[in-house]
């Protein structure tokens, strides 16, 4: 593969969306860039890190690699991204932020931090209990510069892209992201080696990235929110296979998320011999949150979905 360059988090480090961010790199339409990318906690988690500390590590935002300038791109046109490879690392971790800070779908339910370390090989993440996950690494943040002034923070997904954490967005996909900003701006970072649709402890398998991609102007194109093209995966083989769903059912949609995901979290717990907290990592991994059905007022119903595949008993 012909690469134009290559840019190291080293010399394009930034934790913040701002439009007035010197570009660390020009570039034309169509031309190929390979990105060298932290964690999303950057430095601040290594394999070395316990969860003792963890009550120290407050989240700053993303450790992004960027900002690219591309030619060319003015307000309105769309960004093209085609992802062309992604490597992930050998290792990983998985966080479970203290509840009182409310963060991810269960805060009540878990109030301890909690820190898993991962071990990746090529293809899958050895979990606890013969557990394997296959691994299906994606940028979790892809984003250009909103047209706001001043600085914005990282965590919250916009109309421009940013964290959107779409576990499809792997090699071989195209992103179409609305330009706000003369140049774009563009920023990736936040690698994931696997996450489930819902990402609910709010952190996947968290991993230093390098990831290759080939940029595009569309004059032809108008969005107002990004789109994308990919082939998947759509479960963790690529195949259709055999799945355990827990369901839940509420007048709020949130509520019913919740309800299944505790579900498929007592399921784990009793029958696998998983922690709480060690079944909460795994879902947030692995389990895919479904929305089956929104017309059945009062109520709504979300499935939690985990591939039988990942356990030695399947």
């Amino acid at each position: 593969m012909h690469i134009d360059y290559v840019l190291s988090h080293e010399e394009a480090l930034h934790t913040s969306w701002d439009k007035r961010l010197s570009p660390a790199l020009h570039v034309e339409p169509g031309d190929v860039v390979r990105f060298e990318c932290l964690n999303d906690s950057g430095p601040r988690i290594t394999p070395e890190t316990d969860a003792e500390e963890l009550p120290e590590i407050e989240f700053i935002g993303h450790h992004l690699t960027g900002p690219v300038a591309i030619e060319c791109a003015e307000p309105g046109d769309v960004l093209q991204i085609e992802i062309l490879d992604i490597e992930h690392h050998d290792w990983g971790y998985t966080l479970i932020r203290s509840g009182k800070r409310g963060a991810g779908l269960l805060p009540e339910e878990f109030p301890d931090p909690f820190l898993y370390h991962w071990d990746l090989d090529d293809d899958v993440g050895y979990f606890e209990a013969g557990i394997e996950v296959p691994l299906a690494p994606f940028p979790g943040v892809v984003g250009v510069a909103p047209a706001q002034e001043g600085v914005h923070s990282t965590g919250p997904p916009r109309r421009v892209g940013g964290n959107m954490d779409i576990k499809h967005l792997t090699a071989g996909s195209t992103v179409y992201l609305p330009i706000a900003v003369e140049d774009a701006l563009f920023s990736i970072g936040d690698g994931h080696a696997a996450q489930g649709d819902g990402e609910v402890c709010v952190s996947a398998i968290e991993t230093p990235t390098t990831i290759t991609v080939r940029f595009d102007v569309r004059t032809d194109l108008d969005i107002e929110y990004p789109q994308f093209e990919t082939t998947g995966p759509f479960t963790p083989s690529g195949q259709d296979e055999p799945m355990y769903a827990t369901t839940g059912i509420d007048n709020d949609l949130m509520e019913a998320t919740k309800i299944a995901m505790l579900a498929m979290i007592d399921h784990l717990h009793e029958h696998y011999d998983l922690t709480r907290e060690e079944a909460y990592v795994l879902c947030s991994v692995a389990a895919d949150l479904k929305i089956n059905e929104v017309v059945d007022e009062p109520n709504w119903v979300v499935s939690a979905y985990l591939a039988r595949q990942l356990f030695p008993d399947k």
